[in-house]
């Protein structure tokens, strides 16, 4: 049954008021128009509301039951118009994001430090998985953002920024290709043993699809979907692997690892990209970690821009 707010508006005044006049006063209107509005609800529910007493009206049990009503519903507009101006003040709310793991600790290290530091009341689900598990995450509307490495079509994916991230040679220190000042070819890479990820990321394709059309076969030692797995493998010294340089900057920085371009025109015009679902609705949390995002991943960041600015 839907109740009209303005009829329990108009009783629970009446109650409160003790007369109908009183209470056609304080609503600034005809006594008549309160009284109709009452007579429609008592209509609809079958009961009688309000009994004369010497001292005024007061409520029948029906109208006990209704009075109590009004007050819960009223409590629950109020908690909810709290919770709604909590959200537009991005005090609550929750954003998903599904994610390649090369970018995980590119992602934590920086920016989701400074977003949650700036917005302690939104909460970040954030998901692990290969391309083909990002795309299907965003466009089910499992997640509100994806991060994935090399692209692949899709009509409802918004490619909402994209970077130039060519794939290197990652290289124990040390190794004799890591002096090398030129590129490296791919028959100089196909010749060592090789970690790659497993065939679902996108990274695998892309190296799967350079090497067939060289016709040469690498030596493919150990797959895996895991990135601290790969990186470890070099560090060890048991080979190399391919990666994007921003998957292991960390690495890269401190010196445990070596980084070579590949001189591959497929490996060089790969990209990073940041998606989310065409047609979308983004929460404004959303929106502002995306931009933030952006600014702040080494993945997305035009390393001859600007430094980054604070968030808002």
């Amino acid at each position: 049954m839907d109740i009209p707010h303005q009829r329990l508006a108009y009783f629970r005044v009446t109650l409160e008021s003790g007369s109908i006049r009183r209470a056609a006063a304080r609503l600034d209107i005809a006594p008549s128009a309160v009284s109709r509005q009452i007579a429609l609800l008592e209509e609809a529910l079958g009961a009688t509301l309000m009994e004369r007493q010497r001292d005024g009206i007061s409520p029948t049990p029906v109208g006990e039951m209704l009075l109590e009503y009004c007050e819960r519903r009223s409590a629950l507009d109020e908690s909810f118009i709290t919770s709604l101006e909590a959200y537009q003040r991005l005090e609550t709310g929750t954003i998903r994001l599904t994610v390649g793991e090369g970018f995980v600790s590119d992602l934590v290290a920086t920016p989701l430090h400074e977003f949650k530091q700036r917005y302690k009341g939104i909460q970040l689900d954030i998901h692990i998985a290969g391309t083909s598990g990002i795309i299907e995450a965003v466009v089910e509307d499992h997640s509100h953002i994806g991060l994935m490495f090399h692209e692949r079509t899709h009509p409802q994916l918004r490619f909402w920024a994209s970077s130039p991230q060519p794939l290197m040679a990652i290289l124990p220190p040390g190794h004799l290709l890591a002096t090398q000042i030129t590129p490296l070819s791919l028959t100089q890479l196909g010749a060592e043993p090789m970690a790659m990820w497993d065939t679902t990321h996108g990274v695998r394709q892309m190296v799967d699809q350079a090497f067939q059309q060289a016709h040469i076969t690498p030596q493919l030692a150990m797959n895996t979907n895991s990135m601290v797995t790969l990186a470890q493998y070099v560090r060890s010294g048991m080979g190399i692997t391919l990666l994007p340089a921003f998957a292991v900057a960390h690495d890269l920085e401190i010196g445990t690892l070596i980084a070579r371009p590949i001189d591959d025109p497929l490996f060089q015009r790969s990209q990073a990209h940041m998606v989310t679902r065409v047609g979308r609705q983004q929460p404004k949390a959303s929106i502002l970690l995306l931009r933030h995002l952006q600014r702040w991943m080494q993945a997305f960041r035009d390393p001859m821009g600007d430094q980054p600015t604070p968030l808002p």
